[in-house]
């Protein structure tokens, strides 16, 4: 893998670490990252993660474009001599599918020749790579979606979708943290709150974790809700085991 720099206007970098959406290239973005944390190189103000690239803001007063590119450069060549990454968290995620808040889980069915209760099994199914955090506050852009699910996005976006609504959209799914229109199919929602301004941590998720979903019934689903706005409600959440490097090629 190699990389490319890119500026962005007089205080900004872009690193390209290829073009290839995998959980190899998120894991290298995400060592890198946390060598910027653990060895601050001076004149970053902050760094902003996705697929396949880091955008980085800096104060050129402090530092210039080339030796920052210079010390960058370093920090890859570190990485390439075997850098630990940090582990990993799988969030779980209670999720009331169907019924009047998944009102186009039939539509994903009929789309896929398979049956409601199937959809949910096979979303259910496996643990989700948060690869990036967009396009709203607490976000999940959710990689690894089994196939046989995808489904294309609504023609027509709702000019409303409620906060906690789990949706699909092409190769992807995710979950709405507030309300906002949208065009993706909407399969269930969960009481969570995956944004909460007034939360001293008001972001549930980050990238580089994991996420779960986990069926549950209309009933637990009031109780859910009931407990998070009393604020009793811990997300249960634990360390991914069996992570490493072999696991991506």
């Amino acid at each position: 893998m190699n990389l490319e720099f890119f500026s962005l206007g007089d205080t900004g970098i872009q690193l390209l670490f290829g073009t290839e959406i995998s959980e190899e290239t998120n894991r290298t973005i995400r060592m890198f990252s946390e060598q910027l944390e653990e060895h601050p190189i001076n004149g970053i103000i902050e760094w902003v993660p996705a697929y396949t690239t880091l955008s980085i803001f800096y104060q050129p007063n402090v530092i210039s474009y080339k030796t920052l590119c210079d010390k960058l450069g370093a920090v890859y060549e570190k990485l390439q001599g075997g850098a630990e990454l940090s582990s990993s968290l799988i969030f779980e995620i209670p999720t009331y599918y169907g019924g009047e808040v998944g009102s186009d889980l039939s539509y994903v069915a009929e789309h896929n020749g398979l049956s409601e209760e199937e959809v949910i099994s096979i979303h259910s199914s496996k643990d989700y790579l948060i690869y990036m955090m967009g396009f709203v506050p607490g976000f999940p852009y959710l990689g690894g979606m089994d196939k046989r699910i995808e489904t294309p996005r609504r023609e027509n976006p709702r000019p409303k979708i409620e906060a906690g609504s789990v949706g699909i959209a092409g190769s992807q799914t995710g979950i709405y943290p507030l309300e906002t229109p949208g065009g993706w199919q909407i399969i269930g929602q969960t009481p969570i709150k995956l944004y909460d301004p007034n939360s001293t941590s008001p972001i549930l998720l980050s990238s580089g974790h994991y996420l779960r979903f986990v069926p549950i019934s209309k009933d637990d689903y009031v109780e859910i809700e009931k407990a998070v706005q009393r604020g009793e409600y811990e997300v249960n959440c634990f360390e991914k085991q069996g992570v490493d490097r072999n696991e991506f090629r």
